[in-house]
């Protein structure tokens, strides 16, 4: 089979049925009859799954992967990568904010370049609000200063990748997953294209889950966190003896017990919270050992629909 065309649903029943038809020809004038749509449904509480196993009853191109509860859209994506069986796959979000027809200007990137396994979109601006761009922006380079992954700013999900990179990017196994990094660890020649990516839909993403992504982005793909707390640890030791030892100086030279009930408070406080901030940053990481060690898998699939098969 030439080509995949991947995505997965959630809360995306406005804009199935004018996907389908746009990735399905984008797809025959790719790959003629050489090509799959496989939707992957994560947990959707609205009518999306019905809306695509209509589709699938009447079109043996479309497969529905039906997972049994919502596992988070990069795991269903893996999910969905893992199903494809194609020369070339093209992942891509259903909501129309990413075009279908940008599979056209990204496999003409790949002829004009024979080692080149995936062609990403990035935005040139990013969309939303000036909160959403700020907080983006500052994602970006705290990734790339933590991790040091040169992860680009503003990437999408849109993007064609040869076959041997995509079992590439299946042999990881994070169950703390974060598909961002993974694309860029696991190598080959890649190219990014700028793309204008569409507003059709409110972002899911709050403040909070911003956090929380950040957090776990840094924490799945680099140890600094720890390697700063070490450094930390022997700044505050170091000053704690320095300023000791101009206690020492002042009560012998002047022989009078320093006072300073304030400083006194606030210091305990200072460093209570860094012993606690310390010990949450360790805790992250054991809790992340805790999730893997237990194996368990990525997603648990309920069905698959293909009339085809």
């Amino acid at each position: 089979m030439k080509l995949s065309i991947v995505s997965t649903l959630y809360q995306s029943e406005k804009y199935i049925d004018e996907f389908y038809r746009r990735s399905k020809l984008a797809a025959e004038s790719y790959a003629g009859e050489s090509y799959e749509i496989i939707f992957v449904n994560d947990g959707s509480p609205d009518s999306s799954l019905n809306i695509a196993i209509e589709i699938a009853k009447i079109d043996k191109h479309v497969t529905v992967i039906d997972l049994s509860r919502n596992f988070g859209h990069h795991k269903a994506m893996m999910t969905g990568l893992a199903h494809s069986i194609g020369e070339q796959v093209f992942l891509i979000d259903s909501d129309l904010e990413e075009e279908p027809e940008w599979l056209a200007t990204f496999s003409n990137a790949v002829k004009n370049s024979s080692d080149l396994d995936v062609v990403y979109g990035t935005q040139g601006s990013r969309k939303g609000g000036r909160t959403e761009k700020l907080s983006g922006y500052l994602f970006y380079r705290l990734f790339r200063a933590l991790t040091g992954i040169d992860q680009p700013d503003n990437i999408v999900t849109a993007r064609l990748m040869s076959r041997r990179y995509v079992d590439a990017l299946l042999m990881h196994k994070e169950r703390e997953l974060n598909i961002g990094g993974i694309w860029v660890i696991t190598g080959f020649k890649q190219l990014a294209i700028q793309v204008t990516k569409h507003n059709t839909s409110p972002t899911t993403y709050s403040l909070r889950k911003k956090i929380s992504h950040l957090v776990n982005a840094v924490t799945s793909f680099s140890s600094l966190p720890l390697v700063f707390t070490f450094y930390s640890g022997l700044i505050i030791s170091a000053t704690a003896v320095a300023f000791i030892l101009l206690l020492i100086i002042k009560f012998l030279s002047h022989s009078t017990i320093p006072s300073g009930y304030t400083s006194i408070i606030a210091s305990i406080w200072l460093f209570s919270g860094l012993i606690i901030s310390f010990l949450g940053i360790q805790g992250i990481y054991i809790s992340k050992i805790f999730m893997e060690i237990k194996q368990r898998p990525y997603t648990i699939i309920k069905e698959i629909h293909n009339s085809g098969k």
